[in-house]
């Protein structure tokens, strides 16, 4: 086909002279979208995930205040022992129990006892759990995750 056909069907088609067909799969218009789309979906999953774990975190550390405030609490509870000219401060386990749930029941932030006893009798030794849900439901997180803290505190007497 000679060139002045060509260019005569190109003017009749509408087509500027010197444009070539570009096959479809070869155009890359509009090809950021999906990209776009893409790094924002990740963006938000990424944000889900974040929030997630930073109140994951805190909840932890909240968990360890309560395990050593009641722990402290345990220790405060000793008996003195008299043996001759030397006195020595004991806990027992039913004491430091005690002491550990009176503190858990006026923090009241639904953290329950686990145990609470002494290794030596001069250490109160406290395990609180709690359950955890996280802020933001999603897929990306479990639903409730269960989270444990020990608190131990040493009784002296000088």
């Amino acid at each position: 086909m000679s060139a002045a056909r060509v260019a005569m069907r190109r003017r009749r088609s509408g087509e500027p002279y010197g444009a070539t067909r570009v096959p479809l799969l070869a155009d890359d218009r509009g090809s950021t979208m999906p990209l776009i789309l893409g790094y924002l979906v990740l963006a938000v999953a990424l944000i889900f995930v974040c929030v997630g774990a930073t109140d994951l975190y805190i909840a932890q550390k909240r968990l360890d205040s309560v395990a050593d405030a009641a722990a402290l609490a345990g220790a405060d509870g000793f008996r003195l022992q008299v043996d001759g000219t030397v006195i020595r401060a004991r806990l027992e386990d039913a004491d430091i129990t005690e002491q550990a749930a009176a503190v858990i029941g006026v923090l009241d932030d639904g953290a329950e006892l686990v145990s609470a006893g002494t290794p030596d009798g001069l250490s109160a030794r406290v395990t609180v759990r709690t359950t955890w849900a996280p802020p933001l439901l999603s897929d990306l997180m479990p639903a409730l995750v269960t989270i444990e803290s020990t608190g131990t505190s040493r009784t002296a007497l000088e």
